[in-house]
């Protein structure tokens, strides 16, 4: 009996529906109350159960498993502070990495094998490598979107707890934009163009728009929080290290050659200490999820 978490969400049906093909039982998880659709409401209480509970919820969580033989889990629930704002950053982040260990902490309790967790195709933002993209293609470790962030976060613990568990974690990155999938994206204009010309029928332009519209503005919102954050940080601290992730051990002479440099170009070293003059850096309402990490110092050009 596989057990998924979010199975009544759009993918999850999609999920249950394809376990049932393969012969499976299915226990869907969900925080609403459950309510399962017509084609599968014929199958409730013999393959498909429903359950009433919250993955952030660990007592809730292992209940479920006294009352049904758990072999498999889908994690599809999102482990991400979603939507944004409905809770303090600090408890949004502590919730949703809460579920994904409570997940895999149920399944070492039930002796459960294999954990498949939701990740996103978002995860290849930033790369510049030609496509297609590969799985063992190596991602930056930057995001500008909170799902592909945790959903990055997500994959990095998955691959500890494997180890240290010896649990099974496959990490699926999934786009929910193919042909069986939405054919609006609030992100791109591509899906919606495609399904469009796929069932000839004509494209909604005005919606494909703004979706450009709205990544446009996200990326240009982006790069200035980015230039901002250059700006404050070395305003702060002129001589830290450019980057939040550092190759301990390695290119040292190179870095601290270049400090050497910096000091010894006249007048280098006292523009960057006094930073930007009074009115340069202006306070830009951005996004949480745009905003530069404290002591952060990013590079100037992008």
């Amino acid at each position: 009996m596989i057990l998924v978490t979010g199975g009544l969400g759009f993918i999850g049906l999609r999920t249950t529906r394809a376990l049932l093909e393969a012969g499976e039982t299915c226990v869907l998880v969900q925080r609403r109350e459950p309510a399962l659709p017509e084609d599968l409401a014929g199958q409730a209480g013999r393959r498909v159960f429903c359950e009433r509970a919250d993955a952030a919820d660990l007592a809730a969580l292992l209940d479920v498993g006294t009352r049904h033989k758990i072999t498999g889990i889908v994690h599809l629930a999102g482990s991400v502070p979603w939507p944004p704002g409905a809770d303090e950053p600090v408890d949004g982040a502590r919730k949703a990495v809460g579920s994904l260990l409570n997940v895999v902490q149920a399944a070492g309790e039930w002796q459960v094998p294999r954990v498949g967790m939701a990740s996103t195709v978002g995860v290849y933002g930033g790369v510049t490598a030609e496509p297609p993209y590969r799985e063992d293609l190596p991602l930056p470790m930057t995001a500008g979107h909170v799902i592909p962030a945790f959903k990055k976060a997500g994959e990095l613990l998955a691959g500890y707890l494997a180890d240290a568990t010896g649990i099974e974690i496959l990490s699926y990155r999934i786009s929910r934009w193919g042909p069986g999938g939405n054919p609006f994206s609030s992100f791109m204009a591509l899906p919606q163009l495609v399904h469009a010309a796929a069932r000839g029928t004509a494209p909604d332009f005005l919606r494909a728009a703004l979706a450009c519209l709205r990544q446009r503005r996200a990326r240009r919102v982006l790069r200035q929080g980015l230039r901002q954050g250059d700006r404050l940080a070395a305003a702060r601290a002129p001589v830290e290290p450019p980057h939040l992730q550092h190759r301990l051990g390695e290119g040292g002479d190179q870095l601290g050659g270049r400090r050497r440099r910096q000091r010894a170009r006249p007048g280098r070293a006292d523009r960057v200490a006094r930073g930007p003059p009074p009115g340069r850096i202006r306070p830009t309402a951005l996004p949480r999820h745009h905003q530069a990490p404290r002591g952060h110092r990013l590079p100037a050009r992008l």
